[in-house]
């Protein structure tokens, strides 16, 4: 391992709701080393959510410490987190969140857009590279509404690699999917994984943590297991049994 992408030091999310504090995280504490493709599971009410938008740098603690990348995101300005975010995660959610009327690669380059640094020339290369990373790059100049779930679901994959980030962050990101894409999706995933990026994914679906590498369960805002998973599921392999239980050509 080369260095903590994360650092979570009893992380506690308090919100006033009318006159009660309701602790939606109680104390959490984990590292997350680069390379990592962790899984973190909880039931509805569990602090999953609350510790997400914290991970993506959309909240920031009541208490605690979290570094991202030896960045401490607790005291930093609204504006500097949106950089560091833009900077350093890339996100994938479930609803893939991609603009309706905007082409493939136009989808992608769009986190590139708030880089002044970066030219039209060099943000359009980056993003057809992001789109062959994912095996997207015959379809980039298709639209949303001519792509399937699983091609979507790809196009947003390219877009949260495109600024090179040091963390992947994926939000139930095969929840809108059939069991055949999500296992594609999964399958990419750990290819990516394989090439070095650190990828943290919120699910609900133990059939889904079983193919990362450690998963972490939440339950009424605190950590009650992390377990290093030695042997995870190789989706490529699931992905064939279920083509061929199924009668499905590849």
């Amino acid at each position: 391992m080369d260095h903590e992408i994360l650092k979570i030091e009893n992380l506690k999310r308090n919100f006033i709701v009318g006159s009660e504090t309701v602790h939606a995280l109680k104390g959490v504490s984990f590292n997350v080393e680069q390379g990592e493709f962790l899984t973190i599971m909880g039931a509805s009410g569990s602090g999953k959510t609350t510790l997400l938008n914290i991970l993506g740098c959309l909240d920031s603690p009541t208490e605690g410490t979290y570094l991202l990348d030896n960045i401490s995101i607790a005291s930093l300005p609204k504006n500097d987190l949106a950089k560091l975010r833009n900077q350093k995660i890339g996100f994938v959610f479930q609803s893939f969140n991609l603009l309706a009327r905007t082409t493939a690669i136009e989808n992608v380059e769009l986190p590139l857009l708030y880089n002044p640094k970066v030219s039209a020339k060099e943000r359009k290369e980056r993003a057809i590279e992001a789109l062959k990373a994912v095996g997207l790059e015959h379809r980039m100049d298709h639209k949303p509404n001519q792509l399937s779930g699983g091609q979507q679901q790809r196009v947003a994959i390219a877009r949260a690699l495109v600024n090179d980030p040091v963390m992947i962050l994926a939000d139930e990101a095969t929840g809108n999917l059939d069991t055949k894409t999500t296992y594609e999706i999964m399958n990419l995933f750990q290819e990516l994984n394989g090439k070095g990026k650190t990828i943290v994914f919120v699910t609900h679906e133990p059939d889904i943590a079983a193919m990362s590498k450690r998963t972490i369960t939440l339950r009424d805002g605190l950590i009650i297991d992390d377990s290093v998973i030695k042997e995870p599921q190789k989706a490529s392999k699931v992905l064939s049994e279920f083509l061929a239980n199924n009668n499905i050509a590849q």
